[in-house]
């Protein structure tokens, strides 16, 4: 039996008899990996077993809940620093999880409110998440070509991170964290066709294969992109990187299109003041585990993403 069944199974026989009466919500939200359904057999061994959240007035209401996880009650709307303050693996642990009672709709309509990106923010953390391949893309060729194997090898699966990453956001699904991440891409549409390249680029025993492998997923990707129909189809074929034996996607041509489309007042504010350097949204710029589970700690970095 799964955590959620569990934890169902806990609130109908132990919890909700004793609420009797009283108004209140259920469900089982926020962090845990039973949360988004990966529990197994090894999970129970610490942080497992009966448990659900319970809001009511006088204890801790729903809004309190989402707010204390957010910085902000998502019922009131979602501010465009609201979205790229939040990382994915915070907005899939209140929109995955199970709701065991509702009746009042409070839960419902948050995590609705959470379901995805306005047009706008998914245009700039594609942009952004683009901009972070085209950092790297022609490093793998160049650190192998000189030798340095171990550091084509990292640079390639750095890149297979971001690509997977872009491929939870053309369709639309909230990143989980690292621990999740490779299950959670095998349950996208997109991993079919991606997982071959990426794995192999994982594999490859020399920086041409590798090379090759990260362009194919790349342009596989981009093709992904185009089809969103959020900015004008490019060509998503790899090309020669300036006069170097060496082919990339060039992938801040996708970051530039995207951007172009953006209208958003805030957000074209922001892209005047970084310009090019688009640092994204918080877990596209900061990779530290104690700053992106700190809610405090994460608006306080609003500066940094030029907020």
């Amino acid at each position: 039996m799964n955590g959620i069944e569990i934890s169902r199974r806990y609130y109908l026989s132990s919890v909700a008899p004793g609420l009797a009466g009283v108004p209140h919500a259920a469900a089982l939200l926020g962090p845990g990996s039973e949360v988004l359904g990966y529990d197994d057999e090894v999970s129970p061994d610490h942080d497992f077993g009966e448990r659900v959240q319970i809001f009511y007035p006088g204890r801790e209401t729903v809004g309190e809940f989402f707010t204390a996880w957010l910085g902000v009650d998502p019922l009131g709307g979602m501010t465009v620093a609201d979205w790229l303050l939040t990382p994915t693996q915070i907005l899939a642990s209140l929109t995955r999880g199970a709701v065991f009672h509702d009746p009042d709709g409070e839960l419902a309509r948050r995590r609705a409110a959470l379901a995805w990106y306005p047009d706008d923010v998914w245009r700039y953390a594609l942009a952004a998440g683009w901009l972070k391949v085209r950092q790297e893309e022609s490093f793998v060729a160049r650190a192998g070509s000189t030798g340095d194997d171990l550091g084509s090898r990292v640079l390639a699966a750095r890149l297979v991170r971001e690509l997977m990453r872009l491929a939870f956001l053309a369709e639309r699904r909230w990143a989980p964290y690292g621990k999740w991440l490779g299950k959670g891409f095998g349950e996208l549409k997109l991993a079919a066709r991606l997982n071959p390249p990426l794995a192999g680029a994982l594999s490859a025993q020399t920086w041409r294969e590798r090379e090759a492998m990260i362009g194919t997923a790349g342009s596989l990707l981009a093709a992904a992109t185009n089809e969103l129909g959020l900015c004008p189809p490019l060509d998503p074929s790899p090309r020669r990187y300036y006069t170097r034996d060496s082919h990339v996607l060039f992938a801040d041509r996708f970051t530039t299109a995207l951007a172009a489309e953006i209208a958003d007042p805030v957000l074209r504010g922001l892209l005047d003041r970084v310009g090019v350097h688009l640092p994204g949204t918080i877990d596209q710029a900061v990779d530290s585990t104690d700053i992106l589970g700190d809610t405090a700690r994460r608006r306080a970095a609003a500066p940094m993403l030029g907020l």
